[in-house]
């Protein structure tokens, strides 16, 4: 059976927006085409899909992963190097508003749930999240 493991992931990420796109399980909102997805970013990004790129992304983290992941991790995978003149790089993680949004529609979606396991809190893949990404990857290979 084929997994998501078994494609390459960027057709795989790009299958998923696709199908996100298509299914209508993201929405970007209004103020999207205006913001930096982090501190460290000059500009905002030119592609106007983005927006489902970085969900696609997000839920396929969660998939490789498949342990609680919160806002605060997927914000320093995210993150980047900021560059400055003269005290050097320092690390700037990505936007938290931007990953919030995306994860709450994720689990509207039902593509994930919130789970407290321990000390760990955060969100996981369901099993209908994992199908999508499975359906993708033997829809691509």
């Amino acid at each position: 059976m084929i997994s998501g493991f078994d494609v390459d992931q960027k057709k795989l990420v790009r299958g998923l927006a696709d199908v996100m796109m298509k299914k209508g399980l993201l929405k970007p909102p209004e103020w999207a085409r205006f913001v930096k997805t982090s501190p460290a970013k000059d500009r905002p990004p030119e592609q106007n899909d983005w927006w489902f790129l970085r969900g696609s992304s997000i839920l396929r983290r969660m998939y490789m992963n498949r342990k609680p992941m919160g806002v605060n991790r997927i914000r320093r995978i995210y993150g980047d190097k900021e560059k400055n003149r003269y005290s050097g790089q320092h690390f700037r993680p990505a936007s938290g508003a931007i990953t919030r949004k995306i994860l709450q529609q994720l689990e509207g979606a039902e593509l994930i749930k919130s789970v407290k396991v321990k000390n760990h809190a955060g969100r996981v893949i369901t099993p209908k999240g994992i199908a999508l990404v499975d359906s993708v990857a033997k829809d691509l290979k």
